[in-house]
């Protein structure tokens, strides 16, 4: 079977688990602050804080930004459906907001039709890497008083305007480094921010509000120090050191893993040209996107993905709206495109392992079935 997603892993990620068994030291610790450092400078951030999932980096993220009971936060209902658990687990309201029928991204009309004087916060999702128009998001939130907090899993490498994600204006970033995304630590997150006062309150909710992490307090001072003070109510949800070492890897590999992604991306588009049957994504001419996925439209969604199995193909859909989500149910809005739009919807297989006879067996596959 051809998964939809594979992880790139080769020997240099085993080479580098040695230096942290090596050491002893496999918790919080000097891998983590290093990755931390490494990738703050990639994507341009001053600040990088990592977590062990994208769905605590939201969660914290709101927390810090002081999101709690009785906030709202404005949510696309095409996502995963951590985005919108970070907000509950805050005890605040997701709303949910339609998305745009070309990238499935966020829609800005329905974000400020759906702002009340309860709304403090939105999360634009970059879906599949697509970044979001975030020139339009960052106007609208200024114009009523909402802090962004960009959810990025799908997004590292991703570049908006000559910039990569995570480096912006918005308040925070989050990443996932999720066993199938393009960064893969097996699990993981990291929450990016130019703020320095919220960078430092994250690190204190990672670490169960502890002002210092055992590391800081043994290798700052060269010999073990007991004391800390617990100022809040914090959560522990750290990296660790052997997903650091894993992740700083995998950052040295993934521009040319990304580039690899939009190889595969470009020969799909070819090969897809001119089928009446399928809608192709679209990248807008202002964005790169970081290809985690190739999701095509098509009335036969259900029945392609049937055959394709039948195939030894993998599809998946990427996603059931979170307002039709049994849990969110009670909130149930009428959400027009994203209702139309995601029965339509199909993932095909995108990694940078999938060789091109892989691919072309998919192609000629996709292709038989809109014979039939």
């Amino acid at each position: 079977m051809i998964p939809v997603f594979r992880p790139s892993f080769g020997q240099e990620e085993l080479d580098a688990l040695r230096e942290p068994f090596e050491s002893g030291w496999i918790g919080l610790g000097p891998k983590t602050e290093e990755f931390e450092t490494a990738f703050a400078e990639y994507v341009g951030a001053e600040h990088a804080v990592a977590v062990n999932s994208a769905t605590a980096a939201l969660h914290l993220a709101l927390v810090a930004s002081g999101i709690g009971p009785g906030d709202e936060v404005l949510v696309p209902t095409v996502t995963f459906i951590s985005t919108a658990l970070a907000v509950s687990y805050c005890g605040a309201t997701p709303v949910f907001v339609d998305v745009t029928a070309d990238t499935l991204n966020i829609s800005v009309f329905d974000m400020v039709r759906k702002a009340t004087d309860r709304t403090r916060a939105v999360i634009p999702v970059h879906y599949g890497g697509h970044p979001c128009a975030m020139e339009a998001i960052w106007l609208a939130a200024k114009q009523y008083g909402l802090k962004v907090i960009e959810d990025a899993a799908h997004a590292c490498g991703s570049q908006y305007r000559g910039s990569l994600i995570g480096g912006l204006k918005s308040k925070a970033t989050c990443f996932s480094f999720h066993a199938v995304k393009n960064l893969a630590t097996g699990d993981g997150g990291m929450v990016t921010t130019n703020d320095e006062k919220l960078a430092n309150r994250l690190r204190r909710l990672r670490w169960c509000g502890i002002d210092k992490s055992t590391w800081d307090r043994t290798a700052r001072a060269q010999t073990y120090g007991w004391y800390y003070e617990v100022h809040e109510i914090g959560y522990k949800c750290h990296m660790n050191d052997i997903a650091a070492a894993i992740g700083l890897v995998q950052l040295g590999k993934l521009e040319a893993a990304n580039e690899r992604r939009r190889q595969i991306v470009a020969r799909y588009n070819e090969a897809f040209e001119g089928v009446g049957w399928i809608v192709r994504p679209v990248e807008a001419r202002h964005v790169k996107s970081s290809c985690h996925n190739y999701v095509i439209k098509t009335a036969r969604r259900n029945d392609l993905h049937v055959y394709l199995k039948r195939h030894g193909i993998a599809t998946g859909v990427h996603y059931m709206p979170l307002h039709l989500q049994p849990c969110y149910y009670k909130w149930h809005v009428e959400l027009p495109v994203a209702e139309a739009v995601w029965t339509k919807l199909l993932t095909l297989p995108v990694y940078p392992g999938l060789t091109d006879e892989e691919q072309d067996y998919i192609i000629e596959r996709v292709l038989e079935f809109g014979r039939c």
